[in-house]
């Protein structure tokens, strides 16, 4: 993937959004229950899009499961079950690749069931190809996956992270670290910090000694690390001082550092570029199919991306947005700082490989957790 061209499609920052309705439906689910991550990302899309939504559709119920990091595997058991409980799923470009290849997400048309860009630039150039990584998946934003660490902790003797691998330095940064409790990024800073190049970190973690190297890697920190489940985990950890260096969603960091003051600072360096959005699962009825491409299409046109951006620092996925985003919707500070994407934060950012995580992550999550069991 072409990380400039990431950059541009996330974080070009444009105009005034056109809300044309969708197809008009003879009939419409008043229920939807969506999935998303919980915390400032949810509340984000509750803030930007869901709430204006349900002002336009009084009628309309919406209740949130936050259940997306599972998503993969709870879809697949209500299938099996023959009862799809869901209507809308927020989900990872690679988990969305995943759905798709098992027949569990629907396939899209962004030009039929997405809104253009206010000049009439049609949805499918105006995410980009960059973005569309899957025929079901609709891109919501870029964000990233980094390090925020404490900038106050009296054993580090003044000293300061720069790298990410300092993580791995437990004798010039003492302390405990907060991991998320799966493999995706940590296998890939594992490699980093051992020596490969960032354009060789596949190559080599698709072999059995490249996968034994990560783990290696992995085990020099182990006895320091507390495995995180819920991107809420590390922030709480950081604020409680429990965890010198945590890793985590740079929005849930940016809550914490700029909305919340606490003495935590970000680290960019290696941050591991990825993609959300949404999948519509398999097997939806008429009326409830027929609400959720309603709300799709006003949910992800240019205005609603733009407006979520105001609320947490994640890059809207479609170009035509990026120009609208300014001030944080109620801090009144400028987002651009506090962006991935952001040139300044962007350098040395690792963008992760979405197709090979959609044909591994099965196996490589069994390898880890059997990994962490030793």
């Amino acid at each position: 993937m072409n990380i400039t061209r990431l950059l541009t499609a996330s974080t070009a920052l444009v105009a005034t959004a056109t809300i044309a309705g969708a197809e008009a439906h003879s009939e419409m689910a008043d229920e939807m229950t969506i999935v998303s991550w919980g915390g400032a990302y949810q509340q984000s899309q509750l803030k930007a899009y869901v709430e204006p939504y349900q002002e336009m559709h009084p009628e309309v119920t919406i209740t949130w499961d936050e259940s997306s990091a599972e998503a993969v595997a709870k879809l697949r058991a209500q299938n099996e079950a023959g009862n799809v409980t869901w209507d809308l799923v927020d989900a990872t470009a690679a988990d969305a690749m995943r759905l798709c290849d098992e027949g569990l997400a629907m396939e899209i048309d962004p030009d039929e069931d997405l809104a253009p860009a206010p000049d009439g630039t049609p949805a499918s150039e105006d995410f980009g190809e960059e973005m569309l990584v899957s025929d079901c998946f609709i891109p919501q934003i870029a964000y990233s996956y980094t390090f925020g660490y404490r900038n106050d902790v009296a054993e580090w003797d003044g000293k300061q992270p720069e790298s990410v691998c300092d993580v791995f330095d437990t004798e010039t940064f003492p302390g405990q670290r907060s991991l998320e409790k799966r493999p995706h990024n940590n296998l890939e800073w594992a490699l980093i910090c051992d020596g490969v190049p960032y354009e060789e970190v596949y190559d080599v973690l698709e072999t059995e000694e490249g996968q034994d190297r990560a783990f290696a890697k992995l085990d020099t920190i182990k006895d320091e690390t507390i495995w995180w489940s819920s991107g809420a985990d590390t922030p709480q950890l950081l604020a409680d001082g429990e965890v010198v260096f945590g890793s985590t969603y740079n929005g849930r960091l940016f809550s914490l550092i700029v909305e919340q003051d606490q003495p935590v600072n970000m680290m960019w360096d290696t941050q591991s570029y990825d993609l959300d959005g949404w999948i519509i699962p398999e097997g939806l009825d008429e009326a409830s199919l027929a609400r959720v491409k309603d709300f799709l299409y006003f949910a992800t046109d240019t205005q609603r991306l733009a407006d979520q951006a105001k609320y947490i620092s994640y890059g809207p996925a479609r170009k035509s947005s990026a120009p609208l985003v300014g001030e944080h919707a109620e801090l009144g500070i400028d987002m651009a700082p506090h962006m991935p994407t952001n040139p300044e934060n962007s350098e040395g950012a690792f963008v992760q490989n979405y197709e090979w995580w959609a044909d591994y992550r099965d196996d490589l999550d069994a390898k880890f957790q059997a990994w962490l069991a030793q």
